[in-house]
């Protein structure tokens, strides 16, 4: 598009700017295609829409949608709520590119009661309304199951797909089947049980699959009561097991008081890309739904606003008439008939945390499932995290870490391990003698090891790290900084990780002086940090037992110039011993090493050439 071109288009959308009307009403941005590109609702159509176009806009987001607008629409309601509602249905119905994508992450199972003569109750994840009333769809599985073990418990309705009709239960068509026998069905399709007695259960099924469980245990306590007064024990026994048999389900799912009843709950969690709200539906003080949904964010919604979509989206999934609404934050819409509540205290307040406790745990359990298809975000997320704790000015991509080892300044070694990625790069691990600090001073050790390490990274122009961590607390931190800044005039961030009584690593410590970075210990960012604490320590422990056993086998031939491994050990492997070596013969060296070799060793030993034969 030209220059002229696209001042054409914007004179042409401010003109139908222009002529918006002051009042509520949805808006529909279209593309070149005339395709719709984006939907959304407003107060004011004309203060809204004309938002977009204002020069001082500085969201790269908005701008993009802005260049693709080339004609808009618009609808004027009487409410905002009408304008709610119809936002919801357009971006439904057309997907616009840039609004926020609904992505129901799998299909989740729903309850059915069939339509049949004798209605069958079962799980489905196929949803045909002729066929029958759908009671969730259930994100918890588990739940679900609760549910119809209960109903299969108290009353028993038939399992079998065989269609059953009026006149074939009355002409004995049918023939009972193993779930008879087995006391699973009461035999309804041969008369065994009465058409009125199956139509009750299933009618006090639908109760407790909508959760009114309560008025169903009032309906069970009247009849047993009248049937005892009526002397029908027997009966009056079954109807008891099936009341303490309900009165124990709702126990357990019990999680609120009982005087609130038909209230949905709402919140929302979110992060750049992704929005989770989840819902709960209260009725007789137990919650009989909890379900799910995410956005995924195409432009800089706010949480109010996906807040609202996720409200009618849910509302009408689940046909709920609920007229109070439990919120986290005041909302800028009415619903009509709808109160919204923002609860401060009491069981309302214990409702809402419970929402935002489920949608973590959604939110978390998404991460989970897309780290494991892509390992690589986990790493991105961590390091992140840690750049976010320190305020780095990069990603920590690359972390060094340093530990000495020694007994009583004996074999002094020092060890720097590397991590790349939040995981362990180990061709890049280095050991280290050393070399100019003679007793157990760990302090002088360290600083002669990172001078050494980074002197040496400088001099061959080789990648610095983003960060160092120090494997212990202020005095290491403030020993690497005086080489890393004050020496080698470099500008690399140090972080230390300091260790209780214990010996084990409490707290992360950065900057200078050092202060106390908040880490919770049982986070994924605190154990890949002590893991590369660990593994600094393991390196240097295995390099230090290493050179000390070296130094324990050395044998007095290593000492001899002139004669390599490859000499020694033929010697050893043959005379079995540096004693037998001392006492051999020259005729004898000769034989193992060949003659000036031999020379060698026997001069060593003798102090002498050997006599010229």
């Amino acid at each position: 598009m030209t220059k002229g071109e696209n001042e054409k288009r914007l004179e042409y959308l401010k003109g139908i700017v222009g002529r918006l009307p002051d009042k509520p009403g949805s808006y529909q941005f279209y593309d070149q295609d005339h395709t719709i590109i984006y939907v959304g609702k407003a107060k004011s159509l004309k203060s809204r829409v004309s938002s977009y176009f204002h020069t001082e806009v500085d969201r790269f987001k908005t701008k993009v949608l802005v260049s693709k607008i080339f004609d808009i629409s618009y609808t004027v309601v009487k409410t905002e709520e009408d304008a709610l509602l119809l936002e919801n249905s357009l971006i439904k119905k057309y997907n616009p590119r840039y609004n926020v994508l609904l992505k129901d992450g799998k299909t989740y199972p729903s309850i059915c009661v069939t339509n049949e003569y004798l209605p069958r109750i079962f799980k489905t994840r196929t949803i045909n309304k002729k066929w029958g009333t759908y009671f969730g769809p259930y994100s918890h599985v588990g739940s679900m199951y609760a549910v119809l073990d209960i109903i299969k418990q108290l009353y028993k309705p038939r399992t079998c797909r065989q269609p059953i009709t009026k006149e074939g239960v009355e002409t004995g068509k049918y023939k009972v089947c193993l779930e008879y026998h087995i006391k699973k069905c009461m035999g309804p399709c041969v008369g065994k049980q009465a058409y009125e007695a199956y139509q009750k259960n299933i009618a006090q099924a639908r109760e407790i699959l909508k959760g009114n469980t309560r008025q169903v245990l009032r309906d069970l306590k009247e009849e047993m009561l009248r049937l005892s007064e009526e002397l029908r024990f027997e009966e009056a026994e079954e109807v008891k097991r099936k009341y303490l048999a309900l009165d124990g389900f709702v126990s357990k799912s019990e999680v609120v008081s009982h005087t609130i009843n038909n209230v949905d709950v709402f919140s929302i969690t979110s992060d750049e890309k992704m929005a989770f709200i989840n819902y709960i539906h209260v009725s007789n003080g137990s919650i009989n739904q909890s379900f799910t949904i995410e956005y995924k964010k195409k432009l800089n919604e706010t949480d109010e606003e996906l807040l609202q979509l996720g409200i009618v989206e849910l509302r009408e999934r689940f046909q709920s008439d609920a007229r109070e609404v439990i919120v986290p934050v005041e909302m800028d819409v009415l619903l009509d008939g709808v109160k919204f509540t923002v609860p401060k205290l009491g069981d309302k307040k214990t409702l809402l945390e419970l929402s935002v406790m489920n949608g973590k745990q959604y939110q978390f359990d998404r991460l989970k499932q897309a780290e494991k298809l892509n390992p690589e975000q986990k790493q991105v997320r961590l390091m992140k995290e840690l750049q976010e704790k320190l305020k780095l000015p990069s990603l920590p991509y690359h972390i060094e870490c340093f530990d000495n080892s020694n007994i009583s300044g004996t074999d002094a070694v020092a060890a720097c391990v590397v991590f790349k990625k939040m995981k362990p790069s180990k061709s890049d691990y280095k050991h280290y003698n050393i070399k100019t600090v003679t007793g157990p001073d760990d302090y002088a050790s360290m600083k002669e090891v990172v001078w050494r390490r980074y002197h040496r990274l400088i001099q061959e122009q080789l990648p610095l790290p983003d960060l160092i961590m120090a494997d212990g607390g202020k005095g290491q931190m403030e020993v690497i900084r005086q080489v890393i800044q004050d020496e080698l005039k470099l500008d690399i961030p140090i972080a230390g990780l300091a260790k209780n009584d214990r010996h084990r690593t409490n707290e992360l410590l950065y900057g200078f002086p050092p202060i106390h970075v908040a880490l919770k210990t049982d986070s994924e960012l605190f154990h890949v940090l002590t893991k590369l604490q660990d593994e600094v320590h393991r390196f240097a422990i295995e390099f230090h037992r290493n050179k000390r056993s070296k130094r324990a086998l050395q044998s007095e031939l290593d000492n001899i110039k002139g004669v390599g491994p490859k000499a020694r050990d033929g010697l050893l492997n043959a005379l079995k011993s540096v004693k037998r070596v001392r006492e051999a013969d020259l005729t004898t060296l000769e034989d193992i090493v060949g003659k000036a070799k031999a020379q060698i060793v026997y001069h060593h030993f003798h102090g002498q050439e050997p006599e010229a034969e």
